[in-house]
């Protein structure tokens, strides 16, 4: 696992700037959410500052897409997704019915082959600033990774 803290469930309140929604069928619709998001926070800006770094928008999606995919693969299934801007960050929160943390998965192949699986956990913790797992009351767990917007 990497550098992470596991936490109670998090009292979660609408705010500017958050997308919260219900679980997504697919990671095209959280890719989506998330650039929804980021054209929002343009508009709210008057334009100012843009949406961040390409390469940073870039890895925003990305680690969107590993966090659902993983949820949905290992998880049981995504039960809901929220996307908040905050000073020049995105957070990313990915809930699912499992309480088992994630783990890179262990290839016991010769060192440096390439392997379908296994690779979303490690590229999530590599583009994430941070990240927080929360138990949840309900049951399940909500992932939640911060992507800064601007160069690394």
């Amino acid at each position: 696992m990497c550098a992470e803290h596991r936490t109670n469930s998090p009292d979660t309140t609408t705010v500017p700037g958050r997308l919260r929604s219900p679980g997504p069928r697919s990671p095209a619709e959280v890719r989506e959410a998330v650039r929804h998001a980021l054209e929002e926070d343009v508009r709210r800006s008057g334009g100012r500052d843009g949406t961040g770094d390409a390469v940073a928008v870039g890895d925003a999606l990305l680690v969107a897409s590993e966090l659902t995919t993983n949820a949905m693969l290992h998880g049981g299934g995504v039960t809901e997704f929220e996307v908040m801007l905050v000073d020049r960050e995105i957070r990313l929160s990915v809930s699912d019915h499992s309480r088992e943390l994630p783990t890179p998965a262990e290839h016991p192949d010769e060192p440096g082959s390439m392997r379908i699986g296994g690779h979303g956990w490690p590229i999530i913790c590599r583009l994430a600033r941070d990240i927080t797992i929360a138990e949840l009351r309900a049951g399940g767990k909500c992932i939640t990774a911060v992507v800064p917007l601007s160069p690394h």
